[in-house]
């Protein structure tokens, strides 16, 4: 019998060399970026790898009740630096940046849409709900893998798993 092809894994790995490596260090820096915003009092929204070689850039996401300020971010990012310099999971030169999640920020998971209920909200989704796949609403309930919106003259109910992209509008 005559093999044919490669294993999927090892065809992605001949194109995106290291790509398992990233990976497992993407995790590494969401673990310790996670403690350091907890023992901070804040919740890491997001750790993102972007790049590499010289321009590897570590973007860090942390939010809290009431906003977070400039003060929070150098806090993170200061302690953030200092574990990374010990565990070293970044092999060579990187920027770590460390923001808030801004006043659009994206939604994308239960908790974030319970955070954010009375508040304004752009939804794309995946399939066609009540004939469209847009919507701009008031976050009014959030249930276990629904939210309802409230738009201009109804409510809609929205399955969490046809969501493709959601975040806050900005209001004036």
């Amino acid at each position: 019998m005559q093999r044919v092809g490669l294993p999927t894994l090892l065809f992605y790995r001949n194109i995106w060399p290291g790509y398992m490596d990233r990976i497992a260090i993407k995790q590494k820096i969401f673990e310790l970026a996670s403690r350091v915003a907890e023992d901070e009092g804040l919740e890491l929204v997001s750790a993102d790898i972007l790049g590499t070689g010289k321009r590897t850039m570590l973007r860090v996401v942390v939010d809290k009740e009431g906003g977070v300020t400039v003060g929070d971010c150098e806090k993170i990012s200061r302690s953030l630096e200092a574990l990374l310099d010990v565990e070293d999971p970044i092999k060579g030169p990187y920027v770590l940046e460390v923001s808030s999640p801004g006043l659009d920020r994206p939604l994308s998971t239960q908790a974030d849409f319970e955070r954010n209920i009375e508040k304004l909200a752009r939804i794309i989704t995946t399939e066609k709900i009540d004939n469209q796949t847009f919507f701009i609403g008031r976050i009014i309930d959030v249930g276990e893998g629904w939210i309802r919106l409230k738009l201009d003259k109804k409510d809609i109910f929205i399955p969490m798993d046809k969501i493709s992209k959601a975040r806050l509008e900005i209001e004036f």
